[in-house]
Parts: C-alpha cells; structure tokens; sequence
C-alpha cells in the first residue's frame, strides 16, 4: 500500500543528497524558467503534475505563445480555456473530452498520429521541447525517481528536454522497468503531496442495456482467446467484459500499452502469469497506467510490471514477437468494406490514432495472433447504426480494409482477412443491428453485387 506520507530517501552517505537538496524550490519559483515562445511536454494521463501546471497557469499574463505538448490527460485543463489562447497553445497527440471543445473552436489543435510513433517526434529533434513538466515518485537509496503509472509518454520526451521540471509525489507508485529517472538529470524539484487523478473502469451512467451489449461483445472476444495468448486491450466496460470470462483461462500474457484496473483480478488468480509469452516471459509489459487507486498499489514496486518508453511498446515489429497476440481496440464505425473510423464523427476530430494501428498491425504478424476490432452496433437508442455503408464525409479512416481481420459486434464475430468486398459486406451485415440490416443489404446489393 502507497503511504501517504513523505517517504523521500536520504541516507547519510549518498553523494546525490546535497544535489538534491540544491535543486528544490516552490513550484512558483519552478515555473519562472518557462518562457514566452517555449515549447513544453507535460506528463500526461493520470500523472499529470497538477501543482506545477496550476503555478504555470497562474503567471499566465507573463507568457505569451506557449506551445504545450502530450496526449490525453485526465481532469481539468485550465490552459485550453477559453482566454487562454493568447498565452497557452496545446497540441494534442489524443483528444480527450476536456480539450474536445478547444480543438473544434480552435484554441488547441490535433496532431494525427500513430502513439507508436509520438515519443519518436522528440527522439529525432522534429519537435524540440524546452520545457518538460514530469511527476516523480521519490528517489530512492542511489537518487533514482521512477516516472510512476506514466512512463511510456514521457521519458524519452523528457531526456530530450532543455529543462526538467519535476513534482516528486510520495503518492506516485515505483514502477519498475526503463521507468527511471536520476535527480542528477533533473533542474528543479518541487516536493508536493497529492492524491493521483483516477479514471474509473465504467461509465457509471452506463444503462442496463448498454451493459448487456458489452457483456455480449465480451463474451464473444473472449471465445477467440487461447491459452498462452498475450493481450492488448484499454479501460472501458468492452474490456472488463472480456475479463469476466476469462476466469476459466490459463498461462494468459499482457503486452499492452495502458493497464488499468480490469486485469488486477487475473493476474491475482493466476490466469495472467506471462509464462508461455515469448517475449519478456513472466512480465507484464506497459507503457502507461489509467485506472484507480487500486491499480496504482498494485503496481507499486510489483516486479510483475515492466513499464517501456512507447516507442517500444507500441513498435508493432515487437509486439509481433509475441506469439497468440491478441490485440482489442474499438471503433466509432465500420464500413462494409472494413475501413475503420476511430478518431472522428464526420469532420469532427473525437479522439485520436492512438495505439489501435501499431497493435492491430503487431497482432497481425504475430504467429498466432488477431487483432480484433469491437463495437456495439448503435448508438443514439438504437438510432445510428455504427456498421455503415460508407464512413460519414469526413470521416477519418484509422485502420485500413487491408489491416481489419475481425470486427465484432454483440451479434457475432465477422471474419474479413481475405475476403472480398462482396464477401466482407454479407459479414458485417451478419453482425450489424437487425433494425438496419435491410438498408445495408439494399446498398451491398447495388454497389457491391451481393
């Protein structure tokens, strides 16, 4: 269990003491080395350094065309609101519902971009950061922090930076791996106690029917899970319901680029041991932690985890070394020639590229593997239906025809890896809403001559 008082190592006879204790200041005095025109990354997700981004935001009218860079980030973001664009510009490599409206009003903007492929941005110098706010556990006996339930998104981002600055946290988890930082490399430590953000597994307004679907979907992904497989799957109720039936599984591995609380239980009972994984046996592999404080103890100083930079996690050359990869990612619809549309509704940029190609293209080429794109039929009450006839105008295509190989829906499983267009449209017809099958059959019969 993660105490909640201060616990920062500080033996007598570790020569890194002094340099630590020359480096701490108030998150005021931090934030003045930030200058107008700067390029900054901010941890994201659950870590984010919330004491340092308030002190940043607080001397907002000395700043002017701040650039700051990450991917999602739970919880509120006072430098996208409205106001703010004279002094704050974010760039976002994921949208999430709290920067959704700066992106559309165009206060933030949107980089496309496979999550495989962001840290790599930084690593070759095509975006230069001046300016790296991290959140830190506390060092430990050699002066090492360890960048907690964020590693993937930051590190390489912050070895590239100018200046680091860090919140060391006693509330962040150790995780273990490439997750490490020295003090020797960080500028100025701001010492602050505070609970981590948490994103709960499940929509908590989520309807009984809602749950039914997903229950279904889960149940139907999880017969296409062998013993020995390792999984890629994120947070959400798609995810916990392929974990409820999985209970009865054996020697099951995770390669993954976030964790969350879902498969604590398995890995608790045994069913995920990583011993039949072919790469990194006995490990679970991650990039990022988004779940609740249960996940965060769990992970903290459990050998278990192995926490990479993303450009490893999400290589889909490495993820495909792991053999029965399986790899699960949604969509917000499919067409029926299997393109799939995950980032935006229309012209209305929704979320982002994230990992969903890097490990569909990875379970693809693993011996054994499938990736698996899962989906509720509708939406709206049963309104809209989310396999379509063609994407809407606009729509952004995230995975390729030529990458899907199965789609599933709460009606079944649709096997397209090899199929023709004509063959492809009867199947996703197959699993689409019995309330819109004839309007997709009118369409498949004119254009697709089925």
């Amino acid at each position: 269990m993660i105490s909640s008082e201060p616990k920062i190592a500080k033996p007598l006879n570790a020569a890194w003491i002094k340099n630590y204790n020359s480096k701490l200041v108030s998150a005021e005095e931090a934030v003045k080395v930030i200058k107008s025109g700067n390029n900054m990354v901010i941890q994201p997700g659950c870590a984010a350094p919330l004491e340092l981004i308030r002190a940043m935001v607080e001397r907002k009218d000395d700043l002017e065309d701040v650039t700051i860079y990450h991917i999602l980030i739970v919880g509120d973001l006072p430098y996208t609101k409205p106001g703010m664009e004279k002094h704050f510009k974010h760039k976002a490599f994921f949208i999430g519902g709290n920067t959704r409206k700066a992106v559309h009003e165009g206060r933030a903007e949107f980089i496309p971009i496979f999550l495989s492929e962001v840290t790599l941005l930084f690593k070759r110098d095509i975006i230069k950061s001046n300016v790296a706010l991290i959140h830190v556990s506390p060092p430990d006996d050699h002066g090492f922090c360890s960048f907690g339930i964020d590693v993937g998104n930051i590190k390489t981002p912050t070895e590239k930076s100018e200046i680091v600055i860090a919140q060391v946290n006693p509330m962040m988890p150790r995780g273990l791996g490439n997750s490490f930082i020295h003090i020797n490399k960080i500028d100025y430590i701001v010492e602050h106690n505070e609970p981590l953000m948490e994103l709960p597994q499940v929509d908590p307004n989520a309807s009984r029917e809602e749950l039914d679907v997903y229950d279904k979907i889960g149940g139907f992904v999880a017969e296409m899970i062998e013993d020995g497989s390792t999984l890629q799957m994120g947070i959400g109720a798609i995810p916990d319901s392929v974990m409820k039936y999985l209970i009865n599984s054996k020697d099951l591995g995770v390669h993954t680029e976030m964790f969350s609380d879902g498969m604590i239980e398995l890995v608790e009972m045994g069913i995920i041991n990583g011993e039949k994984k072919t790469l990194h046996p006995g490990k679970i592999i991650a990039g990022f932690v988004l779940g609740t404080k249960r996940a965060y103890d769990f992970l903290d100083n459990n050998p278990i985890f192995e926490f990479h930079p993303q450009e490893y996690v999400n290589d889909p050359f490495i993820i495909s070394k792991n053999n029965k990869m399986v790899a699960i990612n949604s969509a917000i619809e499919v067409d029926l020639t299997g393109q799939v549309c995950s980032d935006s509704i229309g012209t209305k940029f929704y979320s982002g590229i994230g990992g969903q190609v890097d490990f569909i293209r990875g379970a693809a080429h693993s011996e054994g593997g499938k990736p698996i794109i899962a989906l509720p039929t509708t939406t709206k009450n049963d309104t809209i239906s989310r396999i379509v006839p063609t994407l809407k105008p606009g729509a952004g295509v995230v995975t390729s025809r030529g990458d899907v190989h199965y789609v599933v829906s709460e009606y079944g499983i649709a096997h397209l890896f090899g199929k023709s267009v004509k063959e492809r449209s009867r199947a996703l017809i197959s699993i689409a809403h019995p309330d819109f099958r004839d309007e997709l059959t009118h369409f498949a019969k004119e254009h697709y001559h089925i």
